[in-house]
């Protein structure tokens, strides 16, 4: 009789070693490119003689010395840093080296902020204020994802809330006279949109993707049609006007900090406030404790007395409140009326900007003020005249997106429940 020998299965360490020094190559690489990208076309490129000044004030104020640098030394500096980082990655094992991405990304964006202020002022105050104002709609849209998904409900429909909300917002304000009022109406928009999501999603049981995409188109036709239907005849219904910044006293006077972070219109101080409320809440909390657990396991969480439906309702409608709130940014916060398809795409890079946050209100403020940067990026250079086509400056954004998106930077751990219908007593 034949024995037959079987190969034995792979280890599950061996398999994990390998995807995390797999991982730490990546990073690596990318480090590496970020690094020789800088030296080559920032350092090599400068002169010896040229100067680079940052304005690190608003205007009207001087309360921190601006700052000079040399061009070259300063990209060369930078670029080497960035290597470095690489060097690093490759000898730490462990999913968080992202984090070393993140830094030479960093390294390299400030040598271009750097080099295109070469013989002359680049207001380095204004591109991060700026950076912070774009991220505002991102973050709470990621923030309106992670609300459902921290359940098990995956949620592509923010670009569709975010729509419908900042149409509804701008048509009620301007009917109105009250900001106030449009910003409501924005908020219960997204709540009614985050409700067909749910009835859809959960009731119903359609596919995730599928119902969240025919919220998008439907957003998009409806608001499309209104708009030539209504808005173009009459016009007085689309001049709702914006939300004024104003100042928390005594934190404004903080130098840098103080005016970028305290002294910001409504959204601005709900975005920030949200991120730390939930950062807290989410793992400090009953409430986050029982969220988490729906998303990670409802079984569980249905056997010790836990309402999976109810709790995947509640948070799926929340989240589409707050991406309600990002909506009425567009017309209330920023633009002061309606256009068709406004959004363009913001829900969809909310996403990304969830997803590399990790499923983290922190993290997810983060990587929206990094799409917000390079969004920014682009108005700062152009005011700088410097050589670079503008079209790869306003492709900055979505590349980023799809190297999020892709996992070229580490593949996040998603919830495990997350897009499971989940049937009680089956």
């Amino acid at each position: 009789m034949t024995s037959v020998t079987t190969a034995p299965a792979p280890r599950d360490d061996v398999v994990e070693d390998t995807g995390a020094r797999r991982h730490a190559l990546t990073v690596a690489g990318l480090c590496f490119l970020a690094g020789v990208a800088a030296i080559l076309l920032f350092g090599l490129t400068a002169t010896s003689d040229q100067v680079s000044t940052l304005l690190m004030n608003p205007r009207g104020v001087d309360t921190i010395p601006d700052v000079e640098l040399p061009t070259q030394i300063a990209a060369f500096v930078l670029g080497f840093g960035a290597i470095a980082l690489g060097v690093r990655a490759l000898q730490v094992v462990d999913p968080k080296i992202t984090v070393f991405f993140g830094g030479a990304l960093g390294l390299f964006a400030l040598a271009l902020v750097i080099w295109a202020a070469r013989d002359g002022t680049g207001a380095f105050y204004g591109l991060i204020a700026g950076s912070v104002q774009r991220a505002t709609p991102i973050a709470l849209g990621a923030i309106a994802g992670l609300l459902c998904e921290r359940t098990g409900v995956i949620n592509i429909a923010i670009e569709g809330m975010m729509l419908a909300a900042a149409f509804g917002a701008a048509i009620t304000a301007s009917a109105t006279g009250s900001l106030w009022i449009g910003l409501l109406c924005g908020i219960l928009t997204g709540a009614l949109f985050g409700a067909i999501h749910a009835v859809i999603s959960i009731r119903y049981e359609v596919d995730q993707i599928v119902g969240g995409t025919f919220i998008n188109i439907f957003a998009l036709g409806l608001t499309s049609y209104l708009t030539v239907r209504v808005l173009v005849e009459y016009s007085h219904l689309n001049q709702p006007g914006t939300f004024r910044p104003f100042e928390i006293p005594l934190l404004v006077e903080i130098p840098f900090l103080g005016p970028l972070l305290f002294s910001q219109n409504v959204f601005g101080f709900v975005m920030f406030g949200l991120v730390a409320f939930l950062a807290w809440a989410l793992f400090n909390t009953r409430w986050g404790l029982r969220v988490r657990s729906v998303g990670e396991h409802p079984r569980a969480a249905d056997t010790v007395g836990i309402s999976v439906h109810f709790i995947r309702y509640r948070n799926v409608i929340l989240g589409g409140m707050v991406a309600g709130i990002g909506g009425a940014w567009f017309t209330l916060g920023s633009a002061g009326r309606f256009d068709q398809n406004m959004t363009n795409g913001k829900g969809f890079i909310a996403l990304a900007a969830m997803i590399f946050g990790r499923w983290h209100p922190v993290g997810a403020l983060i990587a929206a003020l990094i799409f917000g940067f390079s969004e920014q990026l682009n108005d700062y250079l152009a005011l700088l005249d410097t050589p670079i086509p503008s079209e790869f400056l306003l492709m900055a954004p979505y590349v980023v997106t799809i190297v999020v998106v892709a996992g070229l930077v580490g593949r996040p751990r998603v919830p495990a429940a997350n897009g499971q219908v989940y049937r009680s007593g089956g």
